[in-house]
């Protein structure tokens, strides 16, 4: 499934010491005004499917527009068209108050692969800041679309792209008291969602592998609740291990060779355990009389964040996995739940419970500078980007006669707290449980 199509080489930058001021985008601080991006009609050569550019083109404006940092230009304002090879007339397109014109060409590659080349000029500066040529087969020409977008996203922030993802989640359907629930995937944009699991077992809590081969997820096979893995390759199904009780919650250590997972214990309270999946050992690592769960590991495999009630109130700590010391690190108002560990390590997010009221917040690892970004009736299962700049959640809605239905969206939002969106599902379809993958290989 996830056998490399795409292909990437750079052709040329040049001007990599501008002589004017380097065109950036503050994307912590959120721009103020969003940088203004022209993605001209590609050109095409060859037996190419002129749909199939066009629709390049699209999402690669979608993905930066979804940013909120990226305003893209009407294409009825462009005010000419610049050929692949020639200098733009930086006057005209400045005059529209264009900052960043992005050319593009199309090609057959042999018979069934594209070529895509691409410039990407400063408008302000006057020079050219990033070329690249990509080729893949023609079934993933939508993946080329995400790829370019990265690569520009990453030119003007300096930050790792996050368009060329996928997201695993918990596709939910029927009424309240008859729910359905399948394990689906689908790209960050919400294209091509399918289901990994059937309708006829529940299954919660889908988490990647580092390397995008394998799932690990809670599944109430033959209502027995344990954890299983899913090979994505091949779609095979194993349970991950023998343990003597319920066991979830699970979450894949950084180097992918540990399962961090919650095990009921026959005296009722909740432990962590981390099962090494090489050697088939379980290692037991909170103790107590007391409630723990939802690990994460931090990026350098070494800390793990969790929550506990052993205070008597719902918690976050995290855990030198080394020495075993641990440390709680939230104090605020209300219950804490869910850490979320940000790839670059800065971030642990979290769910918030406090005054009736779900939140969805951020703050260092030490519990310091807490920022909260949303919040709502019901919200939970914060999931990092690979940029750890932004996040999916889901939030959960009442509706119907007396609010006794309910809906849930996926959404995503930025550091900042700004630009929230919706992650559009089919109509029938309830999303709950995100989780984010690495960068697709």
């Amino acid at each position: 499934m996830f056998k490399k199509f795409i292909y990437m080489c750079v052709m040329c930058v040049l001007a990599m010491v501008p002589a004017h001021a380097e065109l950036k985008v503050d994307i912590i601080a959120g721009a103020t005004e969003p940088v203004s991006v022209a993605v001209q009609k590609f050109e095409t050569s060859g037996n190419v499917s002129s749909q199939d550019a066009a629709m390049i083109r699209e999402v690669v404006e979608k993905d930066l527009k979804s940013t909120g940092l990226f305003r893209i230009v009407s294409h009825n304002a462009l005010p000419e068209f610049v050929k692949m090879g020639e200098m733009p007339d930086f006057n005209l397109w400045a005059a529209i108050k264009t900052q960043v014109l992005v050319q593009a060409t199309l090609s057959a590659d042999g018979k069934n692969k594209y070529k895509l080349e691409f410039y990407v000029w400063d408008i302000n500066g006057k020079e050219q800041i990033e070329a690249q040529s990509l080729i893949s087969s023609r079934k993933s020409a939508r993946r080329l679309a995400h790829i370019m977008a990265d690569a520009i996203y990453e030119r003007l922030t300096g930050e790792i792209g996050y368009f060329d993802t996928q997201i695993v989640f918990i596709a939910e359907s029927g009424s309240v008291g008859d729910r359905m629930k399948r394990m689906a995937i689908m790209d960050q944009d919400g294209f091509g969602m399918r289901y990994l699991s059937d309708k006829d077992t529940y299954v919660m809590s889908p988490h990647f592998s580092p390397n995008m081969q394998t799932i690990v997820f809670l599944s109430y096979r033959d209502n027995d609740p344990m954890v299983w893995t899913l090979d994505l390759d091949t779609g095979a199904q194993r349970r991950l291990g023998q343990f003597g009780g319920m066991s979830f919650a699970p979450r894949f250590s950084p180097d992918g060779t540990r399962v961090a997972l919650s095990l009921v214990g026959k005296d009722g309270y909740t432990h962590i355990y981390e099962y090494n999946i090489d050697d088939k050992t379980l290692r037991q690592l909170t103790f107590g009389a007391s409630l723990n769960t939802s690990p994460s590991y931090s990026p350098d495999g070494t800390k793990m964040a969790f929550n506990s009630d052993r205070s008597g109130r719902q918690q976050i700590h995290v855990m030198d996995l080394k020495t075993g010391e641990e440390q709680r690190i939230t104090y605020g108002a209300g219950k804490y739940a869910t850490p979320a560990w940000s790839p670059d390590g800065q971030f642990i997010a979290f769910t918030k419970i406090a005054d009736d009221t779900f939140y969805i917040g951020i703050m260092d690892p030490r519990g310091h500078n807490e920022k909260i970004l949303a919040g709502g009736w019901y919200m939970e299962a914060p999931s990092w980007a690979p940029n750890s700049r932004r996040l999916v959640y889901y939030e959960t809605e009442k509706y119907g006669e007396n609010d006794i239905e309910r809906i849930s969206h996926i959404r995503s939002v930025d550091i900042t707290g700004q630009n929230v969106y919706d992650i559009d599902l089919p109509d029938d379809i309830s999303g709950v449980e995100p989780t984010w993958s690495p960068k697709l290989p």
